[in-house]
């Protein structure tokens, strides 16, 4: 039978680390057999500890920092058949779990949903409402990730050369080695970030950096821009 692996990367998320367990727990179909882990980066604000505490069958990892390491350690040591890749503030919809199996089943060995942000701002409903087409230029990490583990295995996994764009680059790979599908249900998305950095700014230093990947600069000037301009 089927059984999907659910990887969750953290670092210092130890208020948001519960909610989403918690709604993870109870929005699984639990159909077909699952697992959670958590693959922390060195947090130290107790995240592990209260994964540990609060959710006792929750597999938690520790991993080197950067979430590229920390996906491939998770992934390494999943037993599932899937792999499902679900940022800490990200909530997937009721019965995700079966929409994935679903779709793999019908050959469909990665994917994503569409997705929604927690905020009514206009730039961000004209982003959101991109995320039902299936097109390379719609995709971003905040839309979750399913692969086959043996889809995963046979590219690779991340590459961990990138500290930002990972979700970009495997996407990328994944679009040309498989059949992507795009699963129109919604994952609901917290924008904090652009809270934080202004939806406008954040949005302008996101096309820079996407920008710079097209025009082939290296890994290391991108991530140099993400510190200098996004917080």
């Amino acid at each position: 039978m089927t059984k999907i692996s659910i990887i969750i990367p953290t670092l210092n998320e130890v208020d948001a680390i519960h909610r989403l367990l918690s709604y993870v727990k109870k929005e699984l179909s639990k159909t077909i057999p699952f697992e959670l882990i958590v693959v922390d980066g060195g947090s130290t604000d107790g995240t592990q500890n209260k994964v540990q505490s609060l959710h006792k069958d929750v597999i938690v990892l520790s991993s080197a920092k950067g979430r590229a390491k920390q996906l491939n350690a998770g992934a390494k040591i999943a037993t599932g058949d899937i792999l499902y890749f679900l940022h800490c503030d990200s909530f997937p919809p009721t019965d995700f779990d079966l929409e994935i199996s679903n779709q793999v089943k019908r050959g469909n060995f990665s994917g994503c949903f569409r997705m929604k942000f927690d905020d009514a701002h206009p730039v961000l409903w004209v982003s959101q409402w991109f995320t039902r087409f299936n097109h390379l230029s719609c995709r971003g990490g905040d839309q979750s990730l399913f692969v086959t583990k043996s889809l995963f295995d046979n590219m690779g996994g991340y590459d961990e050369n990138y500290s930002i764009y990972e979700d970009n680059e495997i996407i990328k790979r994944l679009y040309k080695n498989s059949k992507f599908v795009v699963i129109p249900k919604y994952v609901i998305t917290s924008a904090r970030r652009y809270k934080k950095n202004g939806v406008l700014r954040l949005q302008y230093h996101f096309a820079i950096i996407h920008l710079k990947r097209r025009l082939g600069h290296s890994t290391e000037s991108m991530l140099e821009y993400y510190k200098k301009n996004i917080s």
